[in-house]
């Protein structure tokens, strides 16, 4: 006697990979690159929120901008957006469905407060909004797992 097989019975096995998961490969490693982003970026805020924060002196303004902001002001911004963008990253990489949603409206937060943050650190910002961007694109096209 022979056992079925699964094409024998009318199913196709199911193979793992794109077809099967409805995203490309490249937003699913996209995913998990932008959940490890997210969490260096954090703590790289906090650092940085730490800095402007404890000394006014540490950043140099690189011109007269549109945007004048207390740099005492714009470190605890970089200090709580950063705590909560390394949560959401480890969020990401536990695969919560909550951290990537959280993760795109972070994400844009962050690239709008870098566009402000230009005239302190004009590469430092322009780096992280490239960040943002990446990060936003690889959490809205990965598919393998539902956002809702």
């Amino acid at each position: 006697m022979t056992t079925p097989t699964a094409s024998s019975r009318g199913t196709t096995p199911k193979t793992p990979g794109p077809s099967s998961s409805g995203g490309s490969p490249w937003a699913t490693g996209g995913t998990v690159f932008a959940g490890v982003l997210m969490l260096v970026y954090g703590v790289l805020a906090v650092l940085q929120g730490v800095a402007g924060i404890a000394h006014d002196d540490v950043y140099a303004r690189q011109g007269d901008y549109v945007y004048k902001f207390d740099l005492t002001t714009w470190g605890w911004i970089h200090l709580i957006l950063g705590v909560v963008v390394a949560l959401a990253g480890l969020g990401i990489l536990r695969g919560t469905e909550w951290a990537r949603l959280l993760g795109v409206g972070l994400a844009a937060l962050a690239v709008i407060a870098n566009f402000a943050w230009l005239p302190y650190q004009p590469v430092w910002a322009i780096v992280n909004i490239a960040i943002g961007v990446f990060v936003i694109w690889s959490l809205c096209t990965d598919r393998s797992r539902s956002l809702i």
